[in-house]
């Protein structure tokens, strides 16, 4: 949550993030720092590009207030994919974010979700979730800087197929 925060606040600063990590990449494929690891993106340096476009001219975000409520929904999901190595926004017995936030209050205005597979270290799975390669409408980024939303909640764990997942419920107010 900390680092969705310095993203949402200081959105022209955490460019400096991606321009270094553009640095990493050989055509559509980036390897972190210490790792032997080669990482196939669909869109290569193009998506970072543009996302340090965005952030650019992006203004700053109030941060997330931190959600218990949120954060149980989403270690819903993180737990379940978790287990089996499920993908995706409906879990087969956590169901919907809508329901799983449901379970754990009433939220207002709006909700909404990001999952992201794969990094372990927050920094990259923030800046993966703003970079957003190969999601056409970029929903993921949309949501981090989303004007409407005032809380979150954040849960990650272990994924069998991609090694780590972070999923981050979102909602324009939310009572526990």
């Amino acid at each position: 949550m900390a680092e969705i925060n310095l993203a949402r606040t200081s959105p022209r600063s955490y460019a400096g993030f991606l321009r270094d990590f553009r640095k990493l990449f050989q055509g559509k494929l980036y390897t972190l720092p210490g790792s032997s690891t080669r990482t196939q993106t669909r869109e290569g340096v193009a998506a970072v590009d543009e996302a340090i476009r965005y952030l650019a001219r992006q203004k700053p975000q109030p941060p997330l207030s931190w959600s218990n409520g949120l954060a149980a929904a989403a270690a819903e999901l993180a737990k379940e994919q978790g287990r089996y190595g499920g993908t995706g926004h409906v879990g087969r017995q956590s169901h919907g974010v809508q329901e799983r936030i449901e379970r754990h209050g009433t939220w207002e205005r709006e909700i909404a979700e990001n999952i992201g597979y794969g990094p372990k270290e927050a920094r990259i799975m923030v800046m993966q979730l703003i970079i957003d390669d190969g999601v056409r409408d970029r929903g993921h980024r949309r949501n981090t800087f989303g004007k409407t939303f005032s809380t979150a909640g954040v849960a990650c764990g272990s994924h069998p197929g991609f090694g780590s997942m972070c999923v981050i419920d979102f909602a324009g107010g939310f009572r526990e």
